[in-house]
């Protein structure tokens, strides 16, 4: 946990200052969204994704300028917002055991919430007053929604290509982390090389964070999960995990077959158990690996500091996380 924590710590003043940003716009919201716009603030969460904004802002320029207090706020922002709609369109009642907005709301109520928390993450990037920033922030938008719409329209597709994974999963995670530590370089006016570095860093380490997540999706328990394991597969999502064990099954057919005809989790949770002991888990693992060790050669190009030190710690807990 001390390599996380590191990057954390450094950040703190500013991350505040970013809670505080976030949370003053509660003042002026209709009671009962200022009300569950608050409980999402406080169900947890690291604020890793601002934190990166800070840190990759903090690699030139320290301390945070309010432009980048406001770019980090309008990531935050957008990927609560985010949440918001995954729990509906996942119909999950929890997050980080609490009960989620779609649980109390009606449908229409919770896309309507989540549709205002993106026009307040809007409005955070429009505070930066930097056009390329902006696009950026629009630009990521586009590319959460669009994976959003892939993985809708793949659900169930046992026998598709494993290349279409990483589109997904960068639209989903990595999208936004590369936003992130871009647009923290923008606003410091890093050059054109180092803005490229902290975005190809952002999107590495992004890819790695999720494969882990979906490894954890498989190996970790429910208590801490928060949610059944093997919850992807159970709604109908392929995983990394799932994509190397259907590689090496001597008869894919079979296990495709089994889960075509799944009539409950009872079925789905035997192909769940066989995927977790199978060896597909470590193949996951070594690519979460490679990405990761390409993250941290992405930063090469920056001067030795405490920031640059805690970015590379920082790809080396995302795929700890897993042990």
């Amino acid at each position: 946990m001390i390599k996380e924590v590191t990057l954390l710590e450094l950040v703190r003043p500013d991350l505040e200052r970013v809670e505080a940003k976030m949370r003053g716009i509660a003042s002026g919201a209709y009671a009962p969204l200022a009300a569950a716009f608050l409980q999402l603030l406080g169900s947890g969460g690291k604020r890793l994704r601002p934190a990166l904004a800070l840190a990759a802002y903090n690699l030139f320029e320290q301390p945070a300028s309010e432009k980048a207090v406001a770019v980090a706020a309008a990531v935050e922002m957008l990927h609560n917002a985010t949440l918001v709609h995954d729990d509906l369109i996942d119909n999950a009642l929890v997050r980080r055991g609490i009960t989620t907005l779609n649980a109390q709301w009606n449908k229409g109520a919770t896309v309507l919430a989540g549709d205002y928390l993106f026009a307040r993450a809007a409005g955070f990037a429009a505070e930066t007053e930097n056009v390329p920033v902006v696009q950026l922030f629009a630009d990521t938008l586009r590319i959460i929604v669009e994976g959003e719409l892939r993985q809708l329209f793949s659900s169930r597709q046992w026998d598709q290509p494993q290349e279409a994974y990483y589109p997904r999963i960068f639209a989903k995670t990595a999208s936004l982390f590369a936003s992130a530590t871009k647009s923290g370089a923008l606003l410091a006016g890093a050059s054109e090389d180092e803005v490229q570095a902290l975005y190809d860093y952002g999107k590495d380490l992004g890819m790695a964070f999720q494969i882990v997540d979906d490894i954890l999706d498989y190996t970790g328990e429910e208590s801490t999960l928060g949610k059944p394991v093997g919850g992807d597969l159970r709604q109908g999502i392929v995983t990394l995990p799932f994509f190397y064990f259907l590689q090496n099954s001597p008869d894919r057919q079979a296990v495709i077959r089994a889960l075509e005809n799944s009539n409950g989790a009872g079925d789905i949770g035997d192909i769940i158990n066989q995927v977790r002991r199978s060896d597909a888990m470590r193949q996951a693992a070594a690519e979460a690996q490679d990405f990761a060790s390409r993250a941290r050669a992405r930063l090469s190009v920056f001067p030795q500091s405490e920031y640059r030190q805690a970015l590379e710690d920082l790809a080396d807990f995302v795929v700890s996380r897993h042990v």
